[in-house]
C-alpha cells in the first residue's frame, strides 16, 4: 500500500532567480503524481528575487551560510519526507522523473534496501553542437569508472540512510564527498535525464 507523498527536494541557492523557475516547474509533476511532499531552498545570502520565487512556488526558504554542506544538511533537517532528493539550482528534471522515482522508492522499501542504496539521474547537457555531447559522454564515463555523478545530477536517498551516513560533510566538495562515502556500487542510475548547463556538468 502506498503511503505517498514521501519525497522532499532540497536545493542550495545563491542568486538563483534566473535559473530557478524551470527547475521548480519541472517538480510540479512530482506533486501531481503524489510523490512530492515539500521543497526547501537553502540560501546563502541572495540579493536577487530568489526568496520571492520560493514564496510564489510554495517552497520553504531558509537563509543560511555559504558552506554548501551545512546548507544541505539544514535543508534535509527542515524537510519532512522519508526520502530526500538533492538538486542544484540549475537541475531540470525530464518528464517522467516522478514515476521513476516512485517506482525506485517502492522497490527499495519493499526489498528492505532503503538504508543501503541511493540513486541519481542520467545527465543531459544543455546546448547544441559537439561540446555538450562531449560533456554528456564524459559524465557517463565518470559514472561508470568512478561512480561519481556530478552534484547537479541529483542524489535520491532515504532520510534514514542519509542520517546514518552523517549527512553532507562541511567544507569544500561536500556533495562529491558524500557520494564517495556512499560508494559507486550503491548508487543506482535512474532512466530519466536531468538537464544541466555545460559549465555545471
Amino acid at each position: 500500500m502506498r503511503t505517498f507523498p514521501v519525497l522532499s527536494v532540497v536545493i542550495a541557492t545563491h542568486n538563483s532567480e534566473r535559473q530557478l523557475v524551470p527547475v521548480l516547474s519541472a517538480l510540479v509533476q512530482g506533486v501531481t503524481a503524489g510523490v512530492l511532499r515539500d521543497v526547501t531552498l537553502v540560501d546563502s545570502g541572495s540579493t536577487d528575487g530568489t526568496a520571492t520565487i520560493a514564496d510564489a512556488a510554495g517552497c520553504a526558504f531558509l537563509s543560511s551560510v555559504a558552506d554548501v554542506g551545512v546548507r544541505l544538511r539544514q535543508g534535509a533537517a527542515q524537510s519532512r519526507g522519508r526520502w530526500v532528493l538533492f538538486l542544484s539550482d540549475c537541475s531540470i528534471l525530464e518528464e517522467g522523473w516522478a514515476r521513476e522515482v516512485m517506482t525506485f522508492i517502492e522497490t527499495c522499501e519493499r526489498r528492505g534496501q532503503a538504508e543501503r542504496i541511493a540513486a541519481t539521474f542520467r545527465l543531459a547537457v544543455d546546448g547544441y553542437g559537439i561540446g555538450p555531447r562531449i560533456g554528456e559522454a564524459l559524465a557517463v564515463a565518470r559514472l561508470a569508472l568512478f561512480g561519481l555523478p556530478a552534484p547537479g545530477q541529483g542524489l535520491l536517498i532515504s532520510r534514514s540512510y542519509y542520517e546514518r551516513l552523517g549527512g553532507h560533510p562541511s567544507g569544500a566538495r561536500a556533495e562529491r564527498r558524500l557520494i564517495a562515502r556512499i560508494g559507486r556500487r550503491r548508487i543506482h542510475l535512474l532512466r530519466p535525464h536531468v538537464l544541466m548547463p555545460a559549465k555545471d556538468a
